[in-house]
């Protein structure tokens, strides 16, 4: 009996957190990857696979947040994803949120490199839906999360 494909909803914000989001597809090999980001111009950096993309929004941008959110909650819910995986930002968090609360998927935050000092405020909300939680910060990982097991650098 074959087994059907785990599809992941790989998501992140543009710039960085996107080339951390790419660098971690070699552990998803095997998988059904749908990836969501908040620009257009990424579609070519995912070949065939399914893409989304949404308005690019900030915590102080209420309205955007809640397009992003709706548009995130469609996608979610017309995809069903067995995993969400995201690198950041309030994206990865609504997934998170929409993907385990209402479906059950498992999820696995990956904090972004650039927060040296302290977790993102996204990634200390997410931490406490993710089954894994990762800092790529020795320093910053502590017993019961975020764990420490690398960088995508």
């Amino acid at each position: 009996m074959v087994s059907e494909a785990k599809k992941v909803l790989a998501i992140s914000s543009c710039g960085g957190h996107w080339t951390q989001l790419k660098r971690l597809l070699p552990a998803l090999d095997g998988c059904k990857i749908v990836f969501v980001t908040e620009h257009a111009r990424y579609r070519t950096d995912v070949g065939s696979e399914k893409f989304y993309f949404l308005n690019a929004a900030i915590r102080w941008d209420k309205i955007g947040l809640l397009r992003q959110a709706g548009k995130i909650f469609w996608i979610v819910i017309k995809e069903r994803p067995d995993y969400v995986i995201s690198t950041g930002t309030a994206c990865g968090f609504f997934a998170f949120c929409f993907a385990k609360l209402l479906l059950g998927s498992r999820t696995i935050w990956v904090d972004s490199i650039a927060n040296t000092e302290s977790l993102s405020l996204s990634g200390r909300l997410a931490g406490r839906l993710a089954d894994l939680w990762l800092t790529q910060w020795p320093h910053l990982a502590k017993e019961g999360g975020p764990y420490y097991y690398g960088s995508t650098l």
